[in-house]
């Protein structure tokens, strides 16, 4: 667990005692922890702004566009309620959308003029859903396959910023084909070294890599667009070891903006300034620091990155305090934005 891990797990367990009146713990993994919630206390932990029966509620969301949540809703260390918490409540009004609008046109993209959607765990559909375009087969939004945590959809729906959010995890996680165990429709992958040697990757996916074995399609959209210079500081795939995440959103993002069906396509990273265990996590790949990512691309996607703390700021700065008052105070007290 990392010291920003650490620091968050107390401050959770002490908003959870100002706030939630329920002590019983849930559990995780079998064992429980005073930062997890019972299983159906779970709205708990959201902005009271979202929960059911608000102006906003995000169960009914997710009932009404086949979402499936995150398992781990329950605990309050969740990025993905920290996600739900912090840019669901955007998309109810025009103010509320046009004050998105400026903060990702200030930290995105300037080509952004207007947010027309968010959407959580976003999925196309048709051609350009995870199962046609990456080769996912079998998945759900939520599940199964890539679904960015929240996309904004920009310009009268012409633009495209697809985002991966973050709280207090260490990695974007190590590439699954990686394993030595595996199943009929996975079979397990034979000699994980080869993700050492990105050329060899490069120069026949099909021999190297296990995700092609699998029939992801991952390499197909990034292995052109892989700018050679940066071969020679990768030790390997950049998805092996932290960057899996990553990987499989800029290989969506890509793919969706080959298709032309939008005039720009975005993929972004949302993080927590304070998480430095995340943001040095592809060190070992070679790359200090995540928001070099998108310097190893030079495809038709753009790449971004922001953190939470400058979206806070941005709307404790520029919005009419009394519509967002409850909310940049609910964002201090459970976060420390």
């Amino acid at each position: 667990m990392s010291t920003f891990d650490q620091e968050m797990t107390q401050h959770q367990m002490r908003w959870r005692k100002s706030n939630i009146e329920n002590p019983d713990c849930g559990r995780q993994n079998g064992k429980e922890y005073e930062w997890i919630l019972p299983a159906d206390d779970w709205e708990q932990g959201l902005w009271p702004g979202i929960r059911s029966g608000s102006r906003c509620p995000l169960p009914d969301y997710l009932r009404d566009n086949n979402v499936q949540k995150h398992l781990g809703v329950n605990n309050l260390k969740s990025s993905w309620v920290l996600c739900a918490n912090l840019y669901f409540p955007f998309g109810r009004s025009d103010e509320a959308r046009s004050l998105l609008a400026g903060f990702l046109h200030q930290h995105v993209s300037r080509e952004i003029r207007s947010v027309d959607r968010i959407e959580l765990e976003y999925a196309e559909c048709g051609d350009l859903c995870p199962e046609m375009l990456l080769g996912e087969i079998g998945g759900r939004r939520g599940a199964g396959q890539t679904s960015p945590d929240v996309a904004f959809l920009v310009n009268g729906n012409t633009g495209l910023v697809l985002t991966e959010s973050k709280f207090v995890e260490h990695s974007f996680y190590r590439c699954s084909a990686r394993r030595r165990t595996g199943s009929t429709e996975r079979p397990p992958n034979p000699d994980p070294t080869r993700c050492g040697d990105l050329r060899a990757i490069l120069d026949d996916p099909v021999a190297s890599c296990h995700q092609v074995t699998w029939g992801r399609k991952y390499w197909e959209y990034l292995a052109p667009i892989l700018r050679r210079e940066m071969v020679s500081t990768l030790r390997g795939c950049p998805a092996a070891g932290a960057g899996y995440q990553l990987f499989r959103q800029q290989a969506l993002a890509e793919g969706i903006a080959a298709s032309g069906k939008y005039t720009f396509v975005v993929s972004c990273i949302a993080i927590d300034s304070r998480n430095e265990t995340l943001r040095t996590c592809l060190t070992s790949s070679g790359l200090g620091d995540i928001r070099e990512w998108g310097h190893l691309f030079k495809g038709k996607a753009q790449a971004a990155a922001f953190t939470h703390q400058q979206w806070v700021a941005w709307v404790r700065n520029h919005s009419t305090r009394e519509n967002w008052s409850d909310w940049l105070a609910y964002a201090e007290e459970r976060y420390g934005f």
